[in-house]
């Protein structure tokens, strides 16, 4: 050791726990997928799985966003106009920042996700209503029945009990989580190149969005032969 003071690294001696290891992330297909976004309609946690499943937003950034963050009819006056989108600048994390720099982002809102939030905008008004006194206004896409901020305990056990009747998925086997997963996949599948799912997810850079999500990402990058088969063609000198 340094300058001979310590004759044994004391460190050799402990032995360091294993842990356990992680369970294995996966995604919906399309099938799954929109056989759950019909399950969960009617239900508390529909706009959520919505937005989550056709955003990939993280579910600490859905937990954290507010509705002065909430652009459903987009910002038409300004030049270019915008089109609806969400502000992804917070999470739940203590700091109220997101996850990395990079995370803080703006998506456009598909159009079942902005018909989902224009319901979401007029029901809580029925949940105020049965609160009374109890209500706590915090600005939330997402809260509890009296308001509140969700913890991850909430989200996943009102997502289980979405998802319960749907038919070809096991609720007990499926996390809130694993709708940003399945977002990467369905647009790797669609050919949607990596550098755009990285954006979208707020990832520093592709190698995170490829060590993240390698099980869901495309094994086999196609750009190259699909944009030179349509240069070039089939080979003339074959029949």
């Amino acid at each position: 050791m340094a300058r001979d003071k310590v004759k044994r690294n004391v460190v050799e001696l402990c032995s360091v726990p294993q842990g356990q290891s992680g369970r294995p992330s996966k995604a919906l297909t399309f099938a799954q997928a929109e056989a759950v976004l019909r399950g969960a309609e009617g239900t508390s946690m529909y706009a959520y799985i919505v937005v989550a499943l056709l955003t990939g937003a993280r579910t600490e950034e859905l937990r954290a966003l507010t509705w002065d963050h909430v652009f459903l009819k987009g910002r038409p006056d300004l030049v270019p106009p915008q089109p609806p989108h969400i502000a992804v600048w917070r999470s739940v994390r203590r700091s109220g920042d997101t996850k990395t720099r990079k995370s803080r982002r703006t998506l456009a809102l598909p159009s079942r996700c902005i018909d989902a939030l224009w319901r979401q905008y007029e029901d809580p008004g029925w949940d105020r209503l049965a609160a009374g006194d109890e209500w706590e206004e915090h600005g939330l896409v997402f809260s509890s029945a009296i308001g509140k901020p969700l913890d991850a305990a909430n989200v996943r056990r009102a997502f289980r009990q979405a998802l319960k009747d749907v038919e070809g998925v096991d609720a007990a086997e499926w996390t809130p989580r694993e709708l940003r997963h399945s977002f990467v996949s369905l647009l790797s599948d669609r050919g949607v190149p990596l550098e755009e799912i990285s954006r979208l997810v707020g990832h520093s850079g592709t190698a995170v969005t490829e060590e993240v999500y390698r099980k869901q990402i495309r094994p086999v990058i196609q750009t190259g032969a699909v944009v030179m088969d349509g240069i070039f063609g089939a080979d003339p000198r074959k029949p």
